[in-house]
């Protein structure tokens, strides 16, 4: 007999813990959890105990010959090995209801009748709280470093069984020829396949002119402009900009002529990779936008990461219209071009600490925003709702002991990975207490995007001192980025073990649907005063960095890159893994 328990087959108990249950219910297991600890290395529980204490059998005396048990209902702890004379099982045997125990060494449930383990949902729920609590006490960065090594090395077998394929940006075929002036040149140099032009830089690398304070635009565009899956949709003339406003009416007239934000997309796509190597204006993008966001409708320096989001949401919006007109569902993060490219999934959990209860809640996100400042209260994390669109979590990334040290990208990571205890003002409503109770909070990532964007916040805003500031401390960000140890399936792999525990059933195959491994490829960086700065854009392009200012596209080193003050920084998946349909492979 078996039960399931969100999707996952949990043992039908045994008769003698069914009986044990209907006799004393499940406090004797919550209570189980002031007598639990963690043993280091590896996180493993077992039963609390002085340094200096040797646990022995109750009758024989003996501390290493067989497994050592202790009674639940008397903590009573007696020997049991299955070829042997078990004491344990005598002590069950005499004295009705106290067949239950605990294994000393291991923290797991026996019942000594049946000689055999047994499973229970509260004493489970008491031992993972007893890891949660210790992995938030413990915060050495060796216990990181080995759970990274442990989760690389392990490639999940899912991902061997599909065909795996290098991804490889969009470049035209040699035989693909672009008119100049009287001439045609070949897009690609056939002896060395890197891209050529007159003036030696990369195809697609084109200055963006400044239209009045508007390099908050250029500097996301550019980014935009060369991120491969977006870059191959376009050019793969996936979003006609004429078929678009031929089917809404645009070019008759019978509708507003405002081309949707798409549509300029590709018109700018359009116009960069033509050849022209003049700077472009992106007016009619410009105006576009402002009618999709009146709000920042101006000439003023904007913040990019809002144009950022504001400008994806424009391109989702015009097609959730369009597919609602249509009657098409639209799934998750398949509906638009800027999902399917920049939507994620991240998952949250918070664990009553009384009980062990978990509620888990999933939010959309297409970027996550990390903070600099070192932690204020003991809270790493920020406490407001979330978007669906803008993961806003803060996550304290400072080394320990280094108030004036070096923030990494690694390190923000994982602290927004780490269980962390709420604060008292942050009580969570259990809903099997029925009251308000102390919590841990827990956040990681359920599903990767193709391209990753991480958005750190520079510009702190203080309703209660009103005033505004820019936070200029400098953070390290690796060209290569394993994101395996921030994933849902490692993190609740580390906290759960391989304890039977209620968590989704199908949160293996959403963490392990795309590879884990992202090169990055973009840099949006901000430079001068909060209110009169500047945005540049440093673009990864045929192995080399250029600098994007505005209309100005000059090639620098990577030593430069490094020593940018990052805003925003753009990573692609290195690996793409396709399933096979009934007919061809889909992407």
């Amino acid at each position: 007999m078996s039960s399931k328990i969100n999707g996952h087959v949990s043992p039908q108990p045994c008769p003698h813990l069914l009986d044990f249950r209907s006799r004393n219910g499940p406090k004797p297991f919550r209570a189980l959890h002031d007598c639990i600890r963690v043993k280091p290395p590896g996180g493993c529980a077992a039963i609390r105990r002085e340094p200096s204490e040797v646990p022995r059998c109750g009758t024989c005396e003996e501390s290493s010959r067989s497994r050592l048990y202790a009674c639940v209902a008397c903590a009573a702890v007696f020997c049991h090995a299955p070829l042997l004379h078990s004491h344990a099982s005598d002590h069950a045997l005499s004295i009705p209801g106290h067949e239950i125990a605990v294994d000393v060494d291991r923290a797991e449930l026996f019942c000594c009748a049946c000689g055999d383990q047994v499973y229970d949902r509260d004493f489970d729920a008491a031992v993972v709280l007893a890891q949660t609590v210790n992995a938030t006490a413990t915060t050495s960065t060796s216990g990181s470093t080995a759970m990274q090594c442990s989760v690389a090395g392990s490639q999940p077998e899912n991902l061997r069984k599909r065909r795996r394929v290098d991804y490889r940006p969009w470049e035209p075929d040699s035989g693909e020829h672009i008119s100049r002036g009287n001439q045609s040149i070949p897009l690609l140099d056939a002896t060395n396949a890197s891209l050529v032009s007159s003036t030696q830089q990369p195809w697609g690398l084109r200055g963006l002119n400044n239209l009045g304070n508007t390099c908050f635009m250029n500097s996301i565009l550019q980014a935009l402009l060369h991120t491969p899956p977006l870059r191959n949709y376009f050019l793969g003339d996936r979003h006609n900009r004429y078929y678009c406003q031929q089917k809404n009416g645009a070019i008759n007239g019978t509708k507003n002529s405002r081309l949707c934000l798409a549509c300029d997309m590709d018109a700018i796509f359009s116009a960069v990779f033509s050849g022209d190597r003049t700077p472009y204006s992106p007016a009619k993008f410009l105006y576009s936008w402002w009618q999709h966001a009146a709000n920042l409708a101006s000439y003023e320096q904007q913040d990019a990461h809002e144009f950022f989001i504001s400008m994806l949401e424009g391109i989702h919006e015009k097609v959730e219209k369009d597919k609602r007109k249509s009657q098409s569902p639209a799934g998750g993060g398949d509906c638009c071009i800027a999902h399917r490219v920049f939507s994620g999934i991240l998952r949250s959990d918070v664990m009553c600490m009384v009980c062990g209860f978990t509620s888990t809640t999933y939010d959309p996100c297409v970027d996550i925003s990390l903070d600099l400042e070192p932690n204020q209260g003991g809270s790493g994390k920020s406490s407001s709702a979330k978007s669906l669109n803008s993961c806003n979590v803060e996550a304290d990334c400072m080394h320990p002991n280094q108030n004036g040290g070096i923030s990494t990208l690694n390190g923000c990571l994982e602290r927004f990975t780490r269980a962390e205890k709420l604060g008292s003002d942050q009580k969570f409503f259990c809903q099997k207490c029925q009251v308000r109770q102390e919590s841990l909070k827990q956040m990681s990532i359920r599903k990767l995007p193709l391209v990753s964007c991480f958005h750190v916040k520079r510009f702190e805003h203080s309703s209660i001192r009103k005033m505004s500031r820019k936070v200029d401390r400098f953070l390290q960000f690796p060209f290569s980025l394993d994101m395996a140890p921030y994933l849902s399936s490692s993190i609740l792999r580390s906290r759960f073990g391989n304890r039977i525990f209620p968590f989704d059933g199908d949160e293996q195959d959403a963490s392990n649907d795309l590879s884990t491994e992202f090169e990055l490829f973009a840099v949006v960086t901000h430079s001068g005063r909060l209110d009169a700065g500047h945005y540049v854009t440093y673009l990864r392009l045929s192995n080399q960095w250029y600098k994007c200012d505005d209309a100005w596209i000059t090639q620098v080193n990577e030593s430069i890159v490094r020593a940018a003050q990052g805003y925003m920084m753009f990573y692609v998946q290195k690996v793409l893994y396709y399933k096979e349909s009934e007919n061809q492979g889909t992407s």
